[in-house]
């Protein structure tokens, strides 16, 4: 601890050791550090310049490490920073081939983009002309279902069918003509297919000839191998003849010799049978001796079995005089024990008796309680009855000041209310004559509505008319270039035509001609549909109370 607290010399000379002299002394002196006046050098510490040097750098070798590390990344962040702005540019390098192909996929993906938009604009295109086409259908359909085109159509395919009855009746007249030179040309041919017949008839017989005497060759060379084959057999059946004999000396010998061998066997069982009637006998006297021994051991069981129940008797009479001695006994005990019962049984009726009395007693006691508290009660409620009904006629005085006063507010509000029923009757009255000459108003616009209605109901007709004339008098002459029967065509064309009125003809008499020849205008909007429609079910509406 003392050398701790002793004060420290940065730089000096140990003990012992005489000071050199140097140049600069007197600099030296000046720049060091001045101890404090009265400090005694010989309890100062010195240390040697490498020793606090080693001293300070073990205290910041770790800020030098940091320094060092920050340093050192610094200049590798720098180095790599440098090197990326030197080979960002390149395109030899893994990172420029990438560059590279990133940007020629982006290309590549924004010509796609522009194609497939290409694609999308011709396909939205060719869906709009799709569904232009679609609508012509349907619209040209459409006309096809009104019944003055049916009527026409029909008309057409009567005149149609009018000029294929003519097409027959021609090629009628010119079949009868070519019928003759038809018959002789199947003569002919009938004659040249009955030559050709004998000729294959002749060919078939020379072959069925052919046949006949291949048929018979083969019959006689068959007859030839039967020759032999019935030869054959013959030969065969002679040696079995001759194997047959055999067999049958060679059964007879074989049956002598089972005979010979039944003998032996015979007299091998009369042997053996005569044997067994010998062990039968012993065997008989075995059995008779085993008998005996048997019923000789019967009457030793059953002498034996006698004396055990001669026992059993003897066991039996004396634990039945056992039972009667316990049974008088235990009749002497419950007689005794019958006198003492009595005995108890007057001391608990005693008992009894002294308990009753004094429960009646207590029941008297209370009794007589309970009728003073009834009586205290009785005066009690009799008190808060009064009490009650005096509280109530103060209440009812009350209630009568209450429903005076609410009758008077009530009388105020029914006077404030009929004013207010007059004052909104008198405005009720206003708006119905407002409302009366509004409705007036409307039906006036109404009937005006009704007007442009039909004229326009009209200059559709018109228009519709004046189409259907254009299209029959086109299809009409195209008619009249293949046939002669127009007659159908016609009627139908003058068929069903309407009626108009001067305003409408003479203020649309050229609306058709505006247009290409094409079906007539149906209506393109709800409107139009509305106005060619709504006519048609105004008696349904008002036969179902709609007026609107």
């Amino acid at each position: 601890m003392g050398a701790m607290l002793r004060p420290e010399v940065r730089f000096g000379r140990r003990k012992g050791q005489m000071r050199q002299a140097t140049p600069n002394d007197e600099d030296d002196v000046m720049e060091g550090i001045f101890l404090p006046v009265g400090v005694d050098l010989h309890q100062i510490t010195i240390l040697p310049k490498a020793e606090w040097q080693r001293i300070q750098d073990s205290l910041t070798a770790r800020a030098r490490e940091t320094a060092q590390t920050l340093a050192e990344k610094k200049a590798r962040k720098d180095l790599h920073l440098k090197s990326q702005a030197l080979v960002k540019n390149w395109t030899h390098t893994i990172a420029g081939m990438s560059q590279q192909k990133l940007k020629g996929k982006k290309v590549r993906q924004q010509r796609e983009e522009e194609e497939k938009r290409k694609v999308d604009l011709e396909e939205a295109k060719y869906q709009a002309q799709k569904r232009k086409e679609k609508i012509e259908e349907a619209k040209l359909q459409q006309y096809y279902e009104n019944d003055r085109v049916k009527s026409f159509h029909r008309a057409l395919l009567y005149s149609e069918v009018l000029k294929e009855r003519d097409a027959q009746i021609e090629f009628k007249k010119q079949h009868k003509n070519l019928y003759k030179s038809r018959n002789e040309a199947i003569e002919r041919d009938r004659l040249k297919a009955v030559q050709l017949q004998e000729e294959k008839d002749k060919i078939q017989h020379m072959k069925r000839l052919q046949t006949a005497n291949d048929q018979l060759a083969q019959i006689k060379e068959h007859e030839r191998l039967a020759n032999i084959r019935k030869l054959e057999e013959k030969k065969e059946r002679e040696e079995l003849l001759e194997l047959t004999k055999l067999y049958h000396l060679e059964m007879q010998e074989k049956e002598q010799a089972q005979r010979e061998q039944k003998v032996k066997r015979r007299q091998a069982h009369l042997a053996y049978v005569a044997d067994q009637v010998t062990l039968k006998a012993i065997e008989k006297q075995k059995q008779e001796e085993e008998d005996e021994r048997i019923r000789i051991h019967f009457k030793a069981k059953q002498a034996m079995d006698k004396l055990k129940k001669t026992k059993e008797e003897e066991l039996h009479r004396l634990m039945e005089e056992q039972r009667e001695r316990i049974t008088n006994r235990l009749l002497a005990r419950m007689k005794k024990k019958m006198g003492d019962e009595d005995e108890r049984i007057a001391r608990e009726i005693a008992e009894k008796e002294e308990e009753q009395a004094k429960e009646e007693q207590a029941k008297e006691e209370k009794l007589q309680a309970d009728l003073k508290s009834i009586a205290e009660h009785r005066v009690n409620v009799i008190k808060m009855k009064e009490e009650k009904e005096k509280e109530e006629r103060l209440e009812g005085q009350k209630l009568l000041i209450g429903l005076m006063e609410a009758d008077r507010i009530y009388q105020e509000l029914e006077k404030d209310k009929i004013h207010r029923n007059y004052c909104a009757n008198l405005k009720l009255q206003e708006a119905h004559v407002a409302q009366i000459a509004e409705k007036i108003a409307r039906g006036e616009n109404e009937k005006q509505e009704d007007a442009e209605y039909v004229r326009q109901k009209e200059v559709i007709a018109l228009c519709r008319e004046q189409e259907f004339q254009k299209y029959a008098k086109k299809i009409i002459d195209e008619q009249s270039k293949t046939t002669q029967n127009l007659y159908p065509l016609l009627k139908g064309l003058h068929e069903g035509i309407p009626t108009f009125s001067g305003l409408a003809y003479n203020e649309d008499q050229h609306c058709g001609e505006k247009q290409p020849i094409q079906p007539p205008c149906i209506g393109k909007t709800a409107q139009e549909m509305k106005l060619l429609n709504e006519q048609k079910y105004d008696h349904t509406k008002a036969r179902l109370g709609f007026t609107w």
